[in-house]
Order: C-alpha cells, then structure tokens, then sequence
C-alpha cells in the first residue's frame, strides 16, 4: 500500500510504522560524522528500521513531511541537576556586575530543597524537563546532590526516576555546613549510599578544592562501585587537580567539566574510555575560561557537551546553546559539537541505543526548522526545534505547527 503524501499527522502513538520524508540534511551521527541528503527515516514501533534515500522510501502508516528541513537525533544531555527549589538570580547578577555576594551559593539551594514538598520538586522537574524537549533533548540524566541528608538525597532520586532511567546519586557534592568533612564522607559512602543506591544508576563526586580531595573521592566512588553503581566525576573545573585521573583510575563512564588539564591528563583520557563531558554553559555564567575542546580532539579524546542545567553556576537547559557555546568559545567545529551533544552524550551514558539515526537505535529525532545542522551554531538563541519524536512519538511541536499564530506583515512606506 502506498505511503499518503497528502496528509501530515500528530504522532501520538508508537504502534504504528511513520515515514518522516523529504529531509533535506540527515545527520546520522554514528561513530563518525555522517550527512545523508535527500534523504527519509522509517519508524516502527520505537525504533528506528530503516534510512536510506528519499527516493527509495518504503510505505509507511503514518506520514511527516520534512520539507526539505534538517533532521538530527535527539540531544542527550548527560549532565543535569534538576531536582532543586528556588533560584539562585541574585547571585548571577551580582558574579555578572562584579559584585562580591555572601549568600549561600549551593548550600542555599540545599536549604530549600530541605523545606520542599515532593510535589514541588517533581512539578520543578517537569517544568524543566518540558524545556529540554522543547530544544531537541530527548534524553537526560539528572543527580541529586541538593539534600545532603539520607531522606533528602533518596526523595531527590525517586523524583528524578519518575522523568529517566539516568539517575545518579551525588551525596558526594559538598560537605553541608553542620558536617565534619571525614564523618560526612563515611555517611555519602556507606549509610546514604545503601539508601540511595536502589534508586540510583550512577554515582558521582565533586573532587576538587572546596568539596572533597581525592581520598574522600575514592573512598565514595570505590563504595559506590562496590553497590553496582556506575561511576561519573565533576573534576577539574575550579584548576588542576587530581580528578580526571581518578575518574580513569576508576574506569568512570565520564569526567565532567574538565576546564583545567595538563598533558598527562589528557593522555590518560585518551588511553581509556572515560568521556570527557564539557559543560560551556557554565564557563558562560561564570565568566571562567573555557576547556580547551580541539586540543582534547586533537589526542583522540571522546568529548560530549552538555547542559549541566542547575539554579546557581549555569540555569539553561538549551543543548543548542552549548553547542553555539562550543563552537564559538571551545574551537570545535559544528559537526563536532553536534556529535559530542548526541552520540557523545550517548557515550557519556554508556548507552548505545540513543545518539544516532541508525538502524535499530531508538527513534528520537529532531526536525529543525531550518535547511542544515550549522544553523545551531550560526542562529543562536533562535528557536529551531520544529518537532520532537522521542521513542517514535511526537513530544514536542514547534512554532510553525501553532494555526493559532498569525504573523500579519505591516506596510511601513509612507
């Protein structure tokens, strides 16, 4: 039975097979950097069962008409801290006029995520996991880290299991205020973890100045590995420090943030299979120096980009802003950054069912408004996203799929 080309369609259900045709670029983002022109997509069920060119579709129920626009996979943002209360404004506005501010920085946040309900932290999550479909991501993991307490930090990745699979718990942010560093370390790595651990997928640690030095970073991780978590690390944003290389050491699926690297870092991540997560929407709200992407590129280094969307050194969900970010700040080119955002991030996770348009891979793809992938970094802050699919079913439809907007053009000559 021949494909209808006459009508276009609201994908709400994944039962059905949906041809998406007449796509004018195709990035396929496998293990490298591919661009089919001309080209289609078939879906069926969740997956994805066949590329190829336009010409050569087979049928299909369900019918979307690309128009020539440009289809990329759905960006994983493989670093988030969602599940918080309140915002941190004034503190971004006093860091941007150079402005000294004494308040709370984290610890103010964990104080309001202490005196939340449930109801609002997950009504939070879901206000901000909205966004983050409606700029292209369709998946995102999300820590904890802003309870710092058994309870807290459990509740934390209950809520954040209502939105992914990817939680991880980050007891290990920083030491609380009314905390001996030592006695809260043994707490993160042993009657927390055992708390938090069936709720968690991951495990994560800031080992730097301020948080916690490399043998309380140990200490928690080696635990955390110990009760089957997986294991990620913020390491090497505020300077050189020890953080990459523990994150190597301990065979850590990624290594985040990674502003600060010496040579033999460097060389570590690029003799193992840690991914080196780079975050520019922080280095953006902090005015701190931006990593260094080509040089980590250029040693054969596995890099993907995230959001690290949080209330205090970053509060953007937009992983096309990181990847203008990217490409402008950090000398990655616009293939580069896309990579790094969808395949990438899938690396980052471990995951080889996301982060590419192939064969087999869950269908989550992005219809862009707009002829080409380099639009994302030569039309920043310009909404482009034209429809979402996540697991083969629309989540999300742009702008020109809104019939109540109208557009009325004004003549202005005299």
């Amino acid at each position: 039975m021949p494909v209808s080309r006459s009508r276009r369609v609201t994908v709400e259900r994944n039962d059905v097979s949906l041809l998406i045709d007449h796509i004018g670029e195709l990035a396929v983002c496998d293990d490298t950097f591919t661009v089919l022109r001309h080209a289609a997509v078939l879906v069926e069920g969740d997956r994805i069962a066949w590329v190829g060119a336009a010409g050569n579709a087979p049928a299909a129920d369900e019918y979307v008409d690309a128009a020539g626009r440009a289809v990329i996979p759905g960006f994983v943002d493989s670093h988030s801290h969602l599940v918080f209360a309140g915002d941190r404004s004034a503190e971004f506005a006093a860091r941007m006029a150079g402005r000294p501010y004494s308040a709370g920085g984290i610890a103010t946040t964990v104080d309001r995520v202490r005196n939340a309900s449930d109801v609002e932290l997950a009504d939070n999550v879901a206000r901000l996991v909205r966004q983050m479909y409606a700029q292209g991501t369709t998946t995102v993991e999300i820590k904890s880290g802003y309870g710092l307490t058994i309870d807290d930090e459990m509740r934390a990745l209950r809520i954040a299991a209502g939105f992914t699979p990817e939680t991880t718990y980050l007891g290990g942010h920083i030491v609380p205020p009314e905390a001996d560093p030592d006695e809260y370390t043994a707490l993160v790595a042993g009657p927390m973890l055992a708390a938090c651990a069936p709720h968690a997928k991951w495990a994560d640690v800031f080992c730097e100045r301020g948080a916690f030095d490399v043998d309380q970073s140990r200490a928690i991780l080696t635990a955390a590995a110990a009760a089957g978590l997986g294991l990620r690390v913020h390491g090497n944003q505020l300077g050189h420090g020890p953080g990459v290389q523990l994150a190597v050491e301990l065979g850590a699926a990624s290594v985040d943030h990674c502003t600060y690297l010496s040579d033999a870092d460097i060389a570590a991540l690029a003799d193992g299979d840690t991914v080196a997560t780079l975050l520019p929407g922080v280095e953006f709200s902090t005015r701190s120096p931006y990593p260094d992407a080509a040089r980590l590129l250029a040693a054969g280094v596995t890099v993907a980009l995230a959001s690290d969307c949080n209330p205090g050194s970053c509060f953007s969900s937009s992983v096309p802003l990181m990847i203008a970010l990217a490409v402008r700040e950090m000398g990655m080119t616009v293939e580069q950054a896309l990579w790094s955002a969808t395949a990438g991030g899938a690396r980052a996770l471990r995951r080889d069912d996301i982060g590419s348009i192939t064969v087999g891979r869950r269908a989550d793809l992005v219809v862009l408004d707009a002829p080409s992938y380099v639009h994302l970094a030569y039309r920043p802050g310009v909404p482009l996203i034209d429809q979402v699919f996540r697991g083969g079913i629309r989540e999300w439809a742009g702008l020109s799929h809104l019939s109540v907007i109208r557009v009325t053009y004004l003549n202005m000559s005299p």
